[in-house]
């Protein structure tokens, strides 16, 4: 198995345990296939995409690893080559995107914007397949607040206003955050957007076993 191979499958299994642990026993089949990246076993139920909005670094990648592990104060030195060695390699998908701290502007990150930009339009497009439920999950690296959560919600749904096929659900996954947006037609914009908090604890569970599962899949 290939690195990128292995950073691509943590992340899909991390994503895999903490919908089923923060939202219930629909996702407790999910499986890990490709396109989209977690599918229900039947195939037609549900397809959830897995992606990352991030600068394009080993920095911040080393750093989202030790945000969904949840270990404080952050680890040094050997401890964290311990760390990618054990449960993490990591793997870019191509395109260059550049982090950006302010949140001040609409572009809310440039990564995110680009990512929502490039994965709707795939959806759109049917490389995706048909499900009866589709959702994208995007991990992010900066902490996104509800303002940001509802503007990456809007545009969403404005880029795929006149698709035929598009995304049911938006999952946003910050360190202490899962926002799921629902972007099916006809609701008011107040009952779209719940946010799930995330304890350091539960980071530490979802990382572990999103690790047990890897390792077991490569043994």
């Amino acid at each position: 198995m290939s690195t990128r191979e292995f950073g691509t499958c943590f992340f899909e299994l991390y994503a895999q345990i903490s919908l089923s642990a923060l939202l219930g026993r629909e996702f407790d089949e999910l499986v890990n296939r490709d396109r989209p990246d977690l599918q229900s076993p039947d195939g037609r139920s549900i397809g959830i995409e897995v992606t990352r909005a991030m600068e394009e670094s080993k920095r911040a990648a080393d750093e989202m690893l030790l945000d969904v592990s949840g270990k404080t104060p952050p680890p040094r030195g050997s401890e964290i080559d311990q760390i990618l060695e054990y449960g993490y390699a990591f793997g870019l998908q191509k395109g260059k995107y550049i982090g950006v701290k302010e949140l001040a502007y609409w572009s809310m990150a440039l990564p995110l914007r680009r990512i929502l930009e490039s994965k709707v339009a795939k959806v759109g497009n049917g490389f995706y397949g048909h499900f009866d439920r589709m959702g994208l999950f995007i991990f992010s690296r900066e902490n996104l607040g509800s303002a940001e959560a509802v503007k990456a919600m809007n545009y969403t749904i404005s880029l795929q206003k006149y698709l035929d096929i598009r995304y049911n659900r938006l999952y946003l996954a910050d360190v202490d955050d899962l926002f799921v947006c629902n972007l099916d037609d006809g609701l008011k914009e107040s009952s779209r957007l719940i946010r799930h908090r995330i304890t350091q604890d539960q980071r530490r569970s979802f990382y572990q076993e999103a690790v047990r599962r890897q390792l077991n899949a490569t043994i």
